[in-house]
């Protein structure tokens, strides 16, 4: 399944790089790119949608 999420505050790469990290958590298989610039979150992976915003919420992110 293939998301792409919008994070308003995801402000710098670092930020990117939770996120990234988050998402791998849940699912080691899975294929993140991050762009700060544009705020955009897309993940490539086998998690459902409601359990990868659930973990980048968590992780102190919101999701528009």
């Amino acid at each position: 399944m293939t998301l792409q999420l919008t994070v308003p505050n995801m402000a710098c790469s670092a930020c990117g790089e939770t996120i990234t990290k988050t998402v791998l958590a849940l699912d080691p298989a899975a294929q993140v790119e991050t762009d700060p610039k544009t705020k955009l979150v897309k993940i490539e992976s086998q998690q459902s949608e409601t359990a990868i915003k659930e973990a980048i919420t968590a992780a102190g992110y919101t999701i528009a």
